[in-house]
């Protein structure tokens, strides 16, 4: 698709969900146009996992692989560009980017991810998806049976203790300060003999993004290989909330089971809407929107 007119559906977002949502709409001949900067916040990670038939690949080339399928579909099309507008009118949606490009649809689907807040010490995110990481599910499997940390305090550090203690029986709590357990908790994580480190942290220490130690403002250090963490977050792009789209309390876009956000003919998908931060979810929740939003046109044009 070389002209941005006519469209049916805009989606903003080309990674693994915005993806997914185009070749839905694809496969029903509905015109599209994905825009997308380029920059998924999971380009640090080496390696993908728990997603079938993709296991250990490269994100980057699963994103490639998929983006040479979604194009194959003649009636969508991909822009390199960030749209920096969005408003809505009678007849559906006014976009601009920062090209100057402008464009008008009568669909939109966000699949603009979040941007994680990583904690402010040195050398924590030089190690964001390399071996501090957030989901067990994605990464725990490779980094079984290493030295591992959790940087976490309260009822968080307990929950991550249990996921991790399957993975690894050489696990140590980083409170970052004063350790805040309940003596119930603080019972169950002496019983799996992990410790609880309160030492406020000077700097992790790696090399190339691999964890080595955790430096202490005192000068004392520890040796570690893997840190666990889930970080704050904030919405990657903030035009969602521009349009009227509602967040939850949790600061996610507010969606109902079909990704259809609180604002009509806008729907949301991928990581901006679910804590279930995984390329399984993206693709799934991605196909669902794409969908929804074909329901929609073919109702209306029928």
């Amino acid at each position: 698709m070389k002209a941005y007119t006519d469209i049916d559906v805009v989606i903003i977002g080309g990674s693994y969900a915005g993806l997914s949502a185009g070749m839905a709409l694809g496969r029903s001949l509905r015109r599209v146009l994905i825009i997308d900067n380029g920059l998924p916040c999971n380009r640090q990670t080496p390696h993908s996992h728990n997603f079938l038939t993709q296991d250990g690949e490269t994100p980057a080339n699963i994103a490639q692989k998929a983006k040479e399928q979604v194009l194959a579909y003649d009636t969508v099309g991909f822009l390199p560009d960030t749209v920096i507008r969005v408003e809505k009118e009678t007849s559906g949606f006014h976009i601009q980017t920062a090209s100057g490009t402008n464009l008008y649809c009568k669909k939109l689907i966000f699949a603009t991810g979040l941007k994680d807040i990583m904690p402010a010490i040195p050398g924590f995110a030089d190690c964001w998806g390399i071996s501090a990481i957030h989901c067990p599910y994605c990464h725990g499997y490779e980094v079984r049976n290493t030295k591992t940390g959790i940087l976490a305090n309260g009822e968080f550090a307990l929950h991550y203790a249990q996921l991790v203690s399957n993975l690894s029986k050489d696990i140590t709590l980083f409170t970052n300060g004063k350790a805040d357990f309940t003596p119930e908790q603080l019972e169950k994580i002496e019983r799996h003999h992990i410790r609880i480190i309160e030492k406020e942290i000077a700097i992790f220490d790696h090399h190339n993004g691999h964890i080595e130690q955790v430096v202490f403002t005192d000068g004392t250090s520890y040796t570690l290989e893997t840190i666990y963490n889930r970080p704050a977050f904030v919405q990657h792009c903030s035009l969602p909330v521009d349009l009227g789209c509602e967040l939850t309390e949790q600061g996610l876009l507010k969606t109902d089971a079909m990704q259809q956000t609180t604002v009509e003919h806008v729907f949301a998908c991928g990581d901006n809407c679910s804590m279930m931060r995984s390329v399984a979810y993206a693709v799934a929740t991605g196909n669902i929107a794409g969908a929804m939003a074909n329901n929609q046109l073919a109702m209306a044009d029928f």
